[in-house]
């Protein structure tokens, strides 16, 4: 069996920003108040950037940053449901559709709880996907590591493919 026969294909994604000066963070598409910004050179919004590393992978099409690179100026400030919007288009190019996606992101601050709806909202929307295969998890690192220590916010996301009818 070739790997073009095979009914599902499996990606896996990981993103992280560091904290620098702002007032909001981006997560999920969702502006959220915070003391402090990520450092990133587009919107920074690595459960976005971590969605789209799993399509990426799971079509073997590379990383974000393979075909959003931050040495390119057009994507400086980039909204990243418009990445993620370009990444779905290019897997349905190749007659995959999302089957469902798990995500975590992994932070001691902000929190998250109260925006997780709105975030699987706008990951259904974008992957065209309805919002019971979206999922979205927060968590803490219980004060360890960089996320603990509140340096930054990482993310991880695994996205099942099935084959396009």
């Amino acid at each position: 069996m070739t790997s073009s026969a095979t009914p599902v294909r499996i990606g896996i994604g990981y993103d992280v920003h560091a904290f620098g000066e702002g007032d909001h963070v981006m997560l999920g598409g969702v502006r959220i108040p915070h003391h402090r910004g990520l450092l990133a050179h587009s919107d920074g919004d690595v459960l976005l950037h971590a969605v789209c590393d799993a399509l990426l992978g799971a079509v073997a099409l590379g990383d974000i940053g393979r075909h959003f690179p931050p040495s390119d100026p057009r994507w400086r400030g980039a909204d990243s449901r418009m990445l993620l919007r370009a990444v779905q288009a290019l897997v349905q190019e190749r007659g995959w559709a999302v089957g469902n996606l798990d995500s975590v992101v992994v932070a001691e601050a902000p929190r998250l709880a109260g925006h997780v709806a709105a975030m699987r909202a706008n990951l259904a929307e974008d992957l065209r996907v309805g919002v019971d295969a979206v999922s979205v998890k927060a968590t803490t690192s219980e004060r360890l590591g960089f996320t603990g220590r509140e340096e930054g916010i990482a993310a991880q996301a695994v996205v099942v493919l099935v084959r396009r009818p």
